[in-house]
């Protein structure tokens, strides 16, 4: 299949523009930062193609949803999600620093979903239960709100890298003169927690009215909708902790870190608890 050609093809790019990166780092020239950034997009682009392609495919067997259905299909748009809104920043900002510490990620997740044993990338057709048009809202809203966290995930490893160098370089390192400073970080920490949060609830929102048209309950405590709103809660204290008790640097970036385990457990890790989520992602 093309598609799963030119994603196995992406894997590789996002790899290449993650050294590129991290040369422009270490060497601290811009040349390779810019190199780094057009790998970057043109990874992006051609995951976009191939994820079209796969889309048109399903129409093409006759089966015609979005590529959204299945645990490869969620791997794919969690790292396109998760560039894209990288992406934004970097030509937001004009920074590239962030790179380093988002870039693995989404590596991971396509080479995991290259190569795990059992993973199925093949396009099959919807159960009932999924034959909706809120699939893609609620998939969609969901993934970007974890994408969002995904990125203040990085911005808190990005601080505390930090302080461990610059407590060792005495601040005159070449990597602490690229990195933003810590009020930088935490405003885009706070940034990215808020629209993850924002979409998350979508993300909730929606899930509900799907599973009250679906099974004929808005709400049922199966352990991916519990598992959403213990992470839910936990971005809500964050997020009320910032506000109200002015919580800023090591603690909001700890906070950053432990919430995005909670992510990764609701995305993973309900999955291997008895659920009617079992099939989703």
């Amino acid at each position: 299949m093309i598609a799963a050609t030119l994603l196995g093809w992406v894997t590789f790019i996002y790899f290449a523009a993650f050294v590129f990166y991290l040369i422009r780092m270490i060497r601290e020239n811009e040349n390779w930062g810019k190199l780094a950034g057009i790998t970057t997009f043109a990874g992006l682009a051609v995951q976009s193609i191939a994820l079209v392609i796969r889309w048109k495919t399903s129409y093409d067997l006759g089966m015609g949803h979005v590529p959204l259905a299945n645990f490869y299909e969620s791997l794919v748009f969690f790292a396109w999600s998760i560039v894209l809104l990288y992406g934004l920043m970097e030509w937001r900002l004009k920074n590239r620093a962030l790179s380093v510490f988002v870039l693995p990620v989404a590596f991971l997740l396509l080479a995991y979903a290259s190569i795990a044993p059992g993973m199925n990338n093949h396009i099959e057709p919807l159960i009932p239960a999924l034959q909706s048009n809120w699939l893609t809202s609620h998939v969609l809203t969901c993934f970007m709100g974890y994408a969002a966290f995904t990125v203040a995930f990085a911005l808190g490893v990005m601080f505390f890298v930090k302080k461990a160098f610059g407590a060792e370089n005495s601040g005159q390192s070449t990597l602490l003169r690229l990195l933003p400073s810590d009020s930088q970080i935490d405003e885009l920490n706070y940034s990215s927690v808020a629209l993850g949060f924002i979409f998350l609830t979508l993300g909730i929102v929606t899930g509900s009215v799907w599973a009250h048209y679906a099974w004929g309950s808005y709400w049922s405590w199966d352990p991916k909708e519990t598992w959403s709103l213990i992470t839910w809660l936990f971005y809500a204290v964050m997020l009320h902790a910032r506000l109200t008790r002015g919580w800023r640097g090591k603690r909001m970036a700890i906070m950053a870190i432990a919430g995005f385990a909670c992510v990764l457990f609701t995305y993973l890790g309900v999955n291997l608890l008895p659920s009617l989520h079992s099939y989703l992602v």
